[in-house]
């Protein structure tokens, strides 16, 4: 029996603040390879995107001459390569697609890159490579299309409403950027042993929830200095106070966002590391448990783009879920 061997299809890249992920896709966003260097936007000078982009596609470019490139995140900024103007809300598919911007050298169309997108109004809102992760959602979990809500954990939580396969509306929390600051510039993370190695405290972490959740609607933001008192009163160990100070944020940010949630609507989690275990159970804890995590949606969101855009064909669909 022979079976015939995957044709690489298009070149996708995550391409965000710091770090770099590339995919070689195959029909219906089948991965055949992948790729991932810390060279984000952040640790690359502007004039050395191309470079970049060669080293870290140059050999699938030689293999494959013809593939079409298309990237979504930070890399279509102002701070990137070519800024890919933003697209208002509500936003779908096909208004992505048809926001594609390009780097040229040469007279040739190296990368397209996906469009950011806007939510206007008296406090504008926005989002890049976000949306690339929630048009996978979509395909790979056909539950959320009609209406769903989707959060999705990181330096910039963004939180999403979806309706009839478009983002409606959304709002960034800046929890993770506030937890490393908190760590490194604040007295919080002072206790911190140096010489400590990094390994989940739970209990400390539902400890900084119940926290947040004992305060109802007066927030947690008063309990922040807890992280160190207790600590010092020897109620908490100096290892675990982080994973309180986790708690502690996380546990504001989904009081804040949960507020008039409707249990009714379906609600994922749109990650692939441990950040995102932490939102789901920090979710059950709030009332949330059916909240389930939807991991490398990246790269099918970026196939699905391609494909709405005419840079490739689709000969061959994946299943839905």
């Amino acid at each position: 029996m022979f079976t015939s061997t995957p044709v690489p299809r298009l070149i996708a890249l995550d391409w965000g603040t710091s770090s770099l992920r590339a995919y070689l896709l195959g029909d219906g966003g089948a991965l055949l390879e992948q790729s991932v260097k810390p060279w984000g936007i952040m640790r690359t000078s502007k004039r050395s995107f191309a470079k970049v982009f060669a080293a870290m596609v140059g050999e699938w470019r030689r293999r494959w001459p013809n593939l079409p490139a298309l990237a979504a995140g930070m890399i279509g900024s102002a701070q990137g390569w070519c800024e890919a103007p933003y697209v208002p809300c509500p936003a779908g598919l096909q208004s992505l697609a048809a926001g594609l911007a390009s780097v040229t050298e040469g007279g040739r169309i190296q990368l397209h890159i996906v469009p950011g997108v806007v939510e206007e109004g008296a406090m504008p809102d926005v989002m890049r490579g976000e949306e690339t992760q929630i048009i996978g959602a979509m395909e790979l979990d056909s539950r959320l299309r009609r209406r769903a809500r989707l959060v999705l954990p990181g330096t910039h939580s963004k939180w999403v409403e979806l309706r009839r396969e478009r983002i409606q509306s959304f709002s960034t929390y800046m929890t993770g950027e506030l937890f490393a600051v908190l760590r490194d510039h604040s007295i919080l993370g002072r206790a911190v042993p140096v010489s400590a190695t990094p390994v989940a405290s739970w209990a400390a972490f539902e400890r900084g929830l119940m926290a947040v959740l004992e305060r109802g609607t007066s927030g947690g933001f008063s309990r922040l200095f807890s992280a160190r008192t207790l600590v010092l009163r020897g109620r908490l160990r100096p290892e675990e106070s982080l994973d309180y100070l986790s708690g502690l944020l996380i546990g504001e940010e989904l009081r804040c966002a949960t507020h008039r949630c409707s249990k009714r609507v379906p609600l994922a989690i749109v990650g692939e590391d441990s950040l995102s275990e932490r939102y789901r159970r920090a979710l059950a804890l709030f009332g949330f448990g059916d909240a389930r995590i939807i991991a490398n949606a990246s790269a099918i969101g970026l196939w699905r783009i391609a494909n709405a855009s005419g840079l490739v064909q689709e000969t061959q669909r994946r299943p839905r879920s």
